[in-house]
């Protein structure tokens, strides 16, 4: 799933060939994208939002933090 916001110049930065074959490499669920010319261009688009999500995090976000259980748990 994608969230169609345009990842940071940053964020595309850190992409690599490497991650983007691998990713392109398809899931089952996938399968229907075989042959379209599209597995590289998609490959991109996940891991360019995936990277944002990561130098961007948004602390409000429930994925996209990092939290310790002090941070939720009634404390004595």
């Amino acid at each position: 799933m994608t969230t169609q916001k345009k990842p940071s110049p940053e964020a595309l930065a850190n992409l690599t060939e490497a991650n983007v074959g691998t990713r392109a490499e398809l899931l089952p669920e996938e399968e229907a994208m075989r042959g379209s010319g599209m597995e590289k261009v998609a490959a991109e688009v996940i891991l360019a939002e995936s990277e944002e999500r990561t130098v961007n995090a948004d602390p409000d976000d429930a994925q996209g933090g990092h939290r310790q259980s002090s941070d939720t748990a009634d404390l004595p």
